[in-house]
């Protein structure tokens, strides 16, 4: 068995960018902590229009589909930011690309 080696020498724009769905994850979990603080700090007394105690339970979830939504669309934007701003430092580098063929 031989090998036939070959490479190429090319450039290659090196970037950071951020992981988006980390930063969706953090939204999801700010918006928890939201929807947490302000279920404690609620008032729970009978609504005047029909005259119903609603549960911190049932707060609470109602308040996450408000502020999860928020929190992921707030985290996206930071990392569409940062993104762009990371965009202004690429580098160009040069790297070896090797192929290594296999014959029989």
């Amino acid at each position: 068995m031989s090998s036939h080696d070959s490479s190429e020498t090319v450039e290659a724009t090196v970037r950071r960018v951020p992981r988006f769905g980390v930063f969706m994850g953090i939204g999801v979990v700010l918006g928890v902590i939201a929807a947490g603080i302000l279920t404690m700090v609620g008032s729970y007394e009978p609504s005047a229009a029909v005259n119903v105690v609603y549960p911190p339970g049932q707060v609470f979830g109602f308040l996450l589909l408000w502020t999860v939504p928020i929190g992921v669309a707030l985290a996206s934007v930071v990392a569409l930011i940062l993104e762009r701003t990371a965009r202004r430092h690429d580098h160009v580098v040069r790297v070896e690309h090797e192929t290594i063929i296999e014959k029989d």
